[in-house]
């Protein structure tokens, strides 16, 4: 126990390798999808909850994400991720609302994505980067938590759940 608690450095996703059930994106973001989760502040204290329905739609290896989420207060957002190979287990990520590209590496049953995130305020946006697991613990279920940073220091966490439905069809343009 006392090892756990010094113990040095960060967690790599190579630290999952081997592990089950297999994260495979390609598998897993295929198809009609929910998400569930709060927000919280650099406290901890879940400030927000939200749903998203997705649909993940693949063509020649390149992914889709169209996300629509729902926040408690009404709120309404939508992000669409294309996911693009780029070398063994790797994708790079664009969306509307990240700055540059974001990084995607799986290995095992986990796969990491870091990005950076704008976020309109009253005052104007800022740009915060987020540091997101996700961790497949069943056929249908990743669990995926995201640590956000401004200047190298926490700001927020979201912690969610993705739900596939592999019984019901997603709206994918044909091929």
């Amino acid at each position: 126990m006392l090892g756990l608690l010094t113990a040095c450095g960060s967690t790599s996703v190579d630290d999952y390798q081997g592990r089950e059930p297999a994260f495979a994106p390609e598998d897993f973001f295929k198809g009609a999808l929910t998400a569930h989760g709060v927000v919280k502040d650099f406290s901890g204290t879940a400030i927000r909850h939200f749903s998203a329905d997705i649909e993940g739609c693949w063509s020649d290896g390149v992914g889709t994400l169209d996300e629509d989420f729902v926040f408690d207060n009404g709120e309404q957002q939508k992000r669409i991720w294309t996911l693009t190979p780029n070398g063994s287990q790797t994708y790079i990520g664009t969306a509307g609302d990240v700055v540059g590209e974001g990084l995607a590496r799986w290995q095992g049953n986990a796969m990491f994505l870091d990005y950076t995130l704008r976020i309109e305020l009253e005052d104007g946006p800022i740009d915060v980067k987020i540091d997101d697991r996700m961790y497949r613990v069943s056929d249908n279920v990743v669990i995926n938590e995201s640590k956000m940073r401004k200047f190298g220091f926490g700001v927020g966490e979201i912690l969610l759940t993705i739900i596939r439905h592999p019984d019901q069809v997603a709206d994918c343009p044909s091929a």
